[in-house]
């Protein structure tokens, strides 16, 4: 198969789009398909990375939020100059990119793939998926009638390992030790270092703490100066993933999206706050079956709120009751499922 993946990440847009975008493609590759991104020219692109990963890609001078039909001729060229021959999939993730820019490039590809978890468009593609919601009526009128719908966290697209970690994972009832910090790639209003100063309080300092940073993080120098005066806490640069540290780890702070399905899969309870309004819904959700600690949008949260969330958690053992609903809500096999609906289509 020869697959072309429409994905952005930069400072301002973050790293989950494209990181869960290569998962799947590493996935893809392993199959024998070749695979190629076309990404936008943004600040803070994870441009390197991608190559880095082995794949080809191609930069879009243009902003799809700025023109969708400057983006899709310019995607047409590159996934030409890409890709020999017939493109057999192209999948998008991209809030900004609905049914007209797929219409456009369903000219010159047999399928579409979309991957979305905001529900506010209408799509043209063979096979959708939001690991998010498991809502059968959520995307009813926006996507056409043979559209294959593949919802909810069965389908989170995780690495392998988070599943090998759960397949190992010992029942959590030993001491609390360890706690996990990671907020993404860029984290612009530092939520990381104030969940060091939260970890700073007394009686929660005996934790040891990893804490790890996106290749966009811009208060190194200021991190490092609170790790030192707390002690006890490791800074990591990016990863290529992160399942080692949560398994380790006993109780995290961090953002909602996929870290929320690492983070469950493993069974690491978490303290979260949303860094983006789509992060909301589903981070109340999980709130309200348990299985997280939600605090708010990052703008309603503060250094105190972090700190009395943590120090309730851990004296009432709160924690210990969400790593059953957790572990219950995804598995981290989802990848798997998303490859096989992918090559249930080769198979028609």
């Amino acid at each position: 198969m020869n697959i072309v993946i429409r994905a952005d990440s930069s400072v301002e847009i973050g790293s989950g789009h494209v990181m869960r975008c290569l998962t799947l493609a590493d996935r893809l590759r392993e199959s024998g398909a070749q695979v190629a991104f076309l990404c936008a020219d943004l600040p803070g692109a994870m441009l390197d990375l991608i190559r880095a990963r082995g794949y080809r890609y191609r930069r879009l001078s243009s902003s799809v939020a700025g023109d969708w039909a400057i983006d899709a001729e310019e995607s047409i060229a590159a996934a030409a100059d890409l890709v020999p021959g017939i493109v057999d999939w192209v999948i998008v993730d991209h809030y900004h990119i609905d049914y007209r820019w797929e219409e456009m490039l369903r000219l010159g590809c047999s399928r579409l793939m979309v991957i979305d978890d905001i529900a506010n468009r209408r799509h043209s593609c063979d096979l959708l998926l939001d690991q998010n919601y498991d809502d059968q009526l959520r995307y009813r009128n926006l996507v056409p009638v043979h559209c294959k719908c593949l919802l909810g966290p069965t389908y989170a697209l995780l690495r392998t390992e988070y599943g090998a970690y759960r397949a190992a994972e010992e029942v959590r009832n030993r001491p609390l030790r360890r706690a996990f910090v990671f907020f993404g790639g860029s984290d612009p209003a530092d939520l990381t270092g104030m969940a060091i100063k939260a970890l700073s309080e007394p009686t929660l300092v005996d934790l040891a703490v990893d804490v790890v940073i996106g290749a966009n993080y811009s208060h190194r120098d200021a991190l490092v100066k609170l790790a030192a005066a707390r002690g006890n806490t490791t800074i990591h640069n990016p990863r290529p993933h992160l399942a080692d540290l949560m398994a380790e780890a006993d109780i995290a702070i961090g953002a909602g999206g996929v870290t929320n399905w690492e983070r469950m899969t493993v069974g690491l309870p978490s303290v979260v706050i949303a860094i983006a309004d789509n992060q909301v819904p589903i981070s109340e959700q999980l709130h309200g079956m348990g299985a997280i600690r939600y605090l708010g949008k990052a703008e309603h949260v503060s250094e105190g709120s972090v700190r009395n969330a943590l120090m309730e958690e851990v004296n009432e053992m709160k924690y210990l009751a969400r790593i059953a609903p957790a572990m219950a809500t995804c598995d981290g096999r989802g990848v798997g499922r998303v490859f096989d609906a992918i090559s249930s289509f080769e198979c028609e």
